[in-house]
C-alpha cells in the first residue's frame, strides 16, 4: 500500500495538516547504528522549514545529549541539544526531582554518568554507599562492573532502568538491550527493578509535550516501535505514524491493540503525506 493510500484511508478521521509538533525516535526511525535511513535528514529538515516544532525521544540511556548531537551533527542534521530527549536525559531529571540528595550508581555506558552529573545528582564512591542503581545499555560491559552493580543492590540499593527494552535496531541487525543487564541484575540479587523511566512512560511523553510547549492534540509521534512509540502516543492523547525502518512489520501493526493512524514505508513519507493532506484540506 503506498503513502497516500494509507493516508486517504485515515484522512477524514486525523489531520496531519493540524500537526504542529512532531515527535521522534532515533534508533530504527532517523538512523540505524551509524548510518542514517534514506530520507530521514531531508525530512526533518522540511519539518524544520515549514516551522514546524520537532522533539527527538529516545530510549536511548547509554549516551548524552551532547554525544546524540554530535551524532546526529554528523549526518547532517542540524538539532538543538534541547530538542533531544534520552532515556538518560529524563532518568536523570526524575532523579534531581523526586531523589535529589541520594547518591547513585551506574551500570551503563559514559553517556549516563553525563546526564546524571549534567542534573547535579551526586555520584557514589563506592556501589556500597548507592540509595539508587541506574541500569542502562552497556555496550562495553565487563564483569566487574556488573560486580558492582549487584553489591550496589544487596547493599540496598534501589533499581531504577532508563528503559526496558529488550533489543534495539544496530548496525549488525538486532542488539541486546537494556533488558539483558536489567536481567543480571534481578536474576542475582532477587531484587525487582522498582522504576522504569523510558517509552511508553507518561513520564516521557510529558517531557517531550514540555520542550515542545503543545497540547498533545497538536503532537504527532513518528517511531518503528508499537510497544514504545506509537503506545506512548496513544495513551497521551498524541496521533501516531509507525515507520516501517525498524521493528515493526506491517502484520504486526494490524494486530495489535495500538492501532497507528498512519504507517509510512520510513520518515521520509512524513513530507509526502503532509502534502497530501494539505491539498485534500485545500479541495474541501
Amino acid at each position: 500500500m503506498s503513502v497516500f493510500a494509507q493516508v486517504e484511508r485515515v484522512v477524514t478521521n486525523v489531520t496531519l495538516s493540524s500537526i504542529e509538533g512532531f515527535i521522534i525516535d532515533l534508533d530504527g526511525t532517523v538512523y540505524r547504528g551509524k548510518r542514517p535511513i534514506a530520507g530521514a535528514v531531508e525530512a526533518i529538515a522540511e519539518l524544520k522549514r515549514q516551522g514546524k516544532k520537532t522533539a527527538f525521544l529516545s530510549n536511548r540511556g547509554n549516551i548524552s545529549r551532547k554525544m546524540c548531537k554530535d551524532k546526529l551533527s554528523a549526518m547532517g542534521l542540524d538539532v538543538l541539544e534541547e530538542e533531544i530527549l534520552l532515556s538518560s536525559t529524563v532518568t536523570a531529571n526524575y532523579l534531581r526531582t523526586f531523589y535529589k540528595h541520594s547518591q547513585v550508581w551506574t551500570l551503563g555506558d559514559a553517556g549516563l554518568l553525563e546526564e546524571l552529573a549534567a542534573a547535579g545528582l551526586t555520584l557514589a564512591d563506592k556501589p556500597e554507599s548507592a540509595d539508587w542503581l541506574v541500569i542502562t545499555l552497556h555496550e562495553t560491559l565487563t564483569y566487574k562492573e556488573l560486580n558492582e552493580a549487584f553489591r550496589a543492590v544487596r547493599s540496598g540499593a534501589r533499581i531504577i532502568a532508563t528503559n526496558a527494552d529488550k533489543t534495539f535496531p544496530g548496525d549488525e541487525g538486532d542488539s541486546i538491550d537494556v533488558a539483558g543487564m536489567i536481567g543480571a541484575i534481578v536474576a542475582s540479587t532477587g531484587k525487582e527493578v522498582e522504576v522504569v523511566i523510558g517509552k511508553p512512560s507518561a513520564v516521557m511523553a510529558e517531557a517531550a509535550l514540555n520542550v515542545l510547549g503543545l497540547p498533545p492534540s497538536s503532537c504527532l509521534v513518528i517511531g518503528d516501535s508499537l510497544a514504545s512509540d506509537i503506545q506512548l502516543g496513544k495513551q497521551a492523547g498524541m496521533r501516531t505514524a509507525l515507520v516501517l525502518t525498524g521493528s515493526a512489520k506491517r502484520e504486526e501493526a494490524k494486530a495489535s491493540e495500538w492501532q497507528p493512524d498512519w504507517i509510512w514505508e520510513s520518515l521520509a513519507d512524513v513530507t509526502q503525506a503532509a502534502a497530501f493532506a494539505a491539498e485534500t484540506e485545500a479541495a474541501k
